[in-house]
């Protein structure tokens, strides 16, 4: 859930709004109704997703004692930063200045000229990196329930072998065939199937772990440090694995792109910035708890032998309708979620490229095309075959580089200090007119440095993992 679905969704006119001028906030548009409970699910909604699924490995790299706590400490940046772009919707002033109706136009509002475009070329990397890992993610489920049935039926230790590509190939059918539906954006009902589905996958997950807990199975070896070396990597894997498993957990908790968007749904009164923090105190605290117990229950479950996907990796074979159903869920809600990131990349492109050839034709004409039972189906030339390029692309890229957690730990890694923590802070320390190299300047400037620093780190860590694992892959090939 990204951009500018939540405003979209919104603002319905109806024609009971027009009835009365009270119907309607300062900036004009309808009056917004959404309090703490609304923008807290909201939240909730758009962290937990398929970033749970790599948490247990990333607690087996760390261990009991430094898992959790980098697991907290994004918690409470996380939070800490969505307090300070919360009085950053509306500026000048956090109470009573002018609406901004989405991350980029803080940015542009507040900061402007150049910082404007490194947050939208920030946005956009993100952006596509998620669609590529998505793609990735997505066969890697199929796969899964392939095998899992192959499993069932055959044992255990057979090697069931199959092949990624023919399902990233089926999921970019699916892609090019939805990314052709004009405003894909206002299908309301996708982020409420996009809850339900990483809800059902997460919860099911942490009740196999908690069950093969329970039950004892498999006496997982874990230890306070987590891996060890010379046990199970060497002391070169141990640290860079520990670098990529902080980008996992960075990309667990990559939500201030759509705060704002969250916080634009909220009614005036009470001050949208109080009710907001609030929410995001509530949304990151119910976060937290259940990325812990996904991520130390995991652990526990699979120890240092943790696979990098909790689902997929194999830990669980019983039983496998359950596990189908957790897979099937997981390809259901990144089918949706896929558009979600892709919209505004597509809106960006087709926008600019409209006003960069606007008497062409082929990017700026309509045609309509009747499908029988569907009525009247408008479609553009350039946007069919700019949508279905880009789809291939990604699917290709995931082809050449299908690996979860390298790829999850790299878009984590270059999101997280962009866009959770440098504009924010930038935006808050400008608008709110500090003192430069006053003690709250300083140390706000320590904090954004620190997470540069984490960020580059974990960030070389995904490239160094990305860089082993394409020594031993081979494209196009089955895997086991």
């Amino acid at each position: 859930m990204t951009t500018d679905q939540f405003q979209r969704n919104m603002y319905i006119e109806t024609p009971e709004a027009f009835d009365d001028g009270k119907n309607f906030d300062d900036d004009g548009r309808i009056k917004r109704t959404g309090t703490w409970v609304t923008a807290s699910a909201h939240i909730i909604t758009a962290v937990i997703g398929s970033g749970v699924l790599s948490l247990a490995w990333a607690i087996a790299q760390m261990g009991w004692v430094a898992g959790p706590a980098v697991l907290f400490a994004f918690s409470f940046i996380t939070y800490f930063t969505s307090t300070l772009l919360a009085d950053c919707y509306r500026s000048p002033d956090p109470v009573s200045g002018k609406r901004n109706y989405t991350y980029s136009q803080v940015v542009r509002s507040i900061l402007g000229g150049r910082k404007f475009q490194l947050c939208g070329l920030a946005q956009y990397i993100n952006l596509v990196g998620v669609t590529i890992g998505y793609t990735i993610t997505a066969s890697i489920s199929m796969v899964a329930v392939k095998r899992s049935n192959c499993f069932h039926k055959h044992g255990h230790h057979e090697k069931c072998t199959t092949s990624n590509n023919p399902f990233m190939i089926l999921f970019a059918i699916i892609q090019i065939v939805l990314s052709q539906i004009p405003n894909f954006h206002k299908l309301s009902w996708l982020s409420i199937v996009a809850a339900v589905m990483s809800f059902a996958y997460s919860s099911i997950g942490l009740g196999l772990s908690i069950a093969k807990v329970a039950t004892g199975g498999g006496h997982a070896r874990t230890s306070l440090t987590g891996v060890q070396v010379g046990v199970d990597v060497t002391g070169s894997e141990k640290v860079w694995r520990t670098f990529q498993a902080i980008g996992d957990i960075a990309f667990a908790y990559a939500y201030s792109n759509v705060l704002i968007e969250i916080q634009d749904t909220l009614k005036s009164s009470p001050a949208e910035n109080k009710v907001m923090k609030k929410a995001s105190l509530i949304g990151i605290l119910t976060t937290t708890l259940f990325y812990v117990l996904c991520g130390t229950i995991g652990y526990a479950a699979f120890g240092n032998d943790a696979p990098g996907n909790f689902l997929t990796g194999f830990g669980f074979y019983e039983p496998f309708w359950l596990i189908d159903f957790a897979n099937v869920c997981i390809a259901v809600h990144l089918v949706g979620a896929y558009q979600v990131f892709c919209q505004p990349i597509f809106g960006f492109v087709e926008s600019w490229s409209k006003e960069k050839w606007s008497e062409s034709k082929f990017v700026t004409a309509e045609h309509d095309v009747k499908i029988p039972l569907c009525g009247t189906y408008s479609t553009n030339f350039f946007r069919m075959v700019w949508r279905t390029t880009y789809v291939i692309i990604t699917a290709v890229i995931a082809m050449l580089f299908p690996f979860f957690n390298d790829f999850l730990g790299l878009i984590g890694s270059l999101s997280f200090w962009p866009l959770t923590v440098y504009f924010p802070i930038e935006m808050y320390i400008k608008q709110s007119k500090m003192q430069k190299f006053s003690f709250t300047w300083t140390w706000l400037k320590i904090l954004s440095w620190v997470c540069l620093i984490v960020s580059i780190i974990s960030a070389a860590g995904s490239i160094q993992g990305l860089a082993q694992d394409l020594k031993k892959y081979q494209p196009f090939k089955a895997t086991q």
